[in-house]
């Protein structure tokens, strides 16, 4: 599941490709419109490697089997997926179909699918968790089917609060209950801290807790930042890492010559860690005793989560758009999400028979998958990634000991030209 893309690079690479496509050869023998003989090729490309990819070579395997005469070219673009899209969408010889989630910068180049999701009784739409399908639409239009997801919980080694004698947190705690525990869990003497707070936080992740506490980076309509994101609320939620750093009851992790947060957690040296799914193998891979719990709440405010979502869609350039919609189907069909078991399910049907949702360890996720109902400040203003440099910074510094307040009031002043 793709977590970051860099817009900047995305939008260079974009522009670069379109330039030198214009002295380009054409499609090449393994473009979605060349065919050889009877058998009809179509490419999907991931951004997976290792098992994940595994798993979706066998996938391609189960749709060649079904549909005779189709062979699946999957295409693992890796750390490189954002640039070989990118040359593929300006070449325009891209994969026919691709993950997907950051659609506003791409989805000028993708295939709308509404008419098929609604019209195509197969995919049986209202199996789906209704809340993904935001994060794949643009104006209004979807441009891709929810594939995967994750929301954000708290990771916590049962080891490390059974020899403290501190009881587990539960879901409805609040954000001085987290801080109450983590102090109590750190000893310096140990080098063993309650939390860790990264030292580049995206800033993503982090709109999560803004929202929980009653604010936002953007307004709704995607016009103003000024009163969001230096809000007072706003300010709060971010003063509170940077002072848990500052007394000592949390440590900051994945900097230069830091170890990251999952290391760290799986040496057993911070009791608590804020992730989505991708970690939770290796925590038990490592012999941790891990629990899972919701996100803390704000006093008196709802709880809201941020989710990160791969979907798929279908190039627009695309010269079977009908073969690709059949692979998008069947790659989002129950027999595929559970083959993919590092995803979260996006099928209530399969959640139900896998009992999910009754797992202690899998409740949390699909507890704040139905409080992620907020839209990502990226999908309100196409200037955002400008935007999201001076917040970046902004917030690091805090991590480093600036006065919250202070520095997003300066990050408004220096971003506000982006939105004129």
């Amino acid at each position: 599941m793709k977590k970051k893309i860099s817009l900047i690079v995305l939008a260079t690479t974009l522009m670069a490709t379109m330039v030198t496509a214009c002295g380009g050869t054409g499609e090449s023998s393994s473009s979605g419109g060349a065919n050889s003989g009877q058998t009809k090729m179509l490419r999907f490309a991931t951004w997976d490697t290792g098992d994940a990819l595994k798993i979706e070579q066998d996938i391609a395997k189960k749709f060649e089997a079904a549909h005779p005469g189709t062979k699946v070219q999957v295409e693992a673009y890796a750390d490189g997926f954002d640039q070989k899209l990118a040359a593929g969408f300006g070449a325009t010889n891209p994969p026919d179909v691709m993950y997907m989630w950051d659609f506003p910068t791409y989805h000028q180049s993708l295939e709308p699918l509404d008419t098929y999701a609604s019209k195509d009784k197969d995919l049986n739409i209202d199996d789906f968790y209704p809340g993904l399908f935001n994060y794949g639409k643009i104006d209004g239009k979807l441009y891709g089917i929810p594939a995967g997801f994750t929301t954000r919980v708290v990771y916590y080694n049962k080891k490390l609060f059974d020899e403290a004698k501190v009881p587990y947190p539960k879901d409805g705690w609040t954000w001085q209950d987290f801080q109450n525990i983590a102090a109590k869990l750190s000893d310096k003497s140990k080098k063993q801290y309650g939390f860790g707070v990264r030292a580049e936080n995206d800033t993503y992740d982090l709109q999560g807790f803004v929202w929980s506490n009653g604010s936002s980076f953007i307004s709704d309509d995607g016009k103003k930042i000024d009163g969001y994101m230096n809000s007072k609320e706003t300010a709060e939620a971010i003063q509170m890492l940077g002072d848990m750093v500052k007394n000592g009851s949390a440590v900051l992790t994945g900097g230069k010559g830091q170890q990251s947060g999952d290391d760290i957690f799986k040496a057993g040296k911070i009791a608590m860690w804020e992730s989505g799914i991708w970690p939770l193998e290796s925590f038990k891979t490592a012999g941790i005793d891990v629990g899972t719990v919701e996100i803390p709440a704000f006093p008196g405010k709802p709880v809201k989560g941020v989710l990160a979502e791969s979907a798929l869609s279908i190039a627009k350039d695309s010269k079977q758009k009908d073969l690709a919609w059949e692979f998008v189907k069947f790659y989002v069909s129950n027999e595929s999400i559970k083959m993919r078991v590092a995803d979260l399910p996006v099928r209530v049907s399969v959640v139900n028979e896998l009992k999910k949702d009754q797992d202690p360890l899998y409740k949390p996720y699909y507890t704040m998958l139905e409080r992620s109902s907020n839209t990502p400040a990226f999908l309100l203003n196409p200037k955002w990634n400008e935007v999201n440099r001076q917040l970046s910074a902004a917030v690091e510094s805090v991590m480093h000991g600036s006065n919250a307040q202070e520095v997003l009031n300066q990050a408004v002043k220096d971003s506000e030209r982006y939105l004129k």
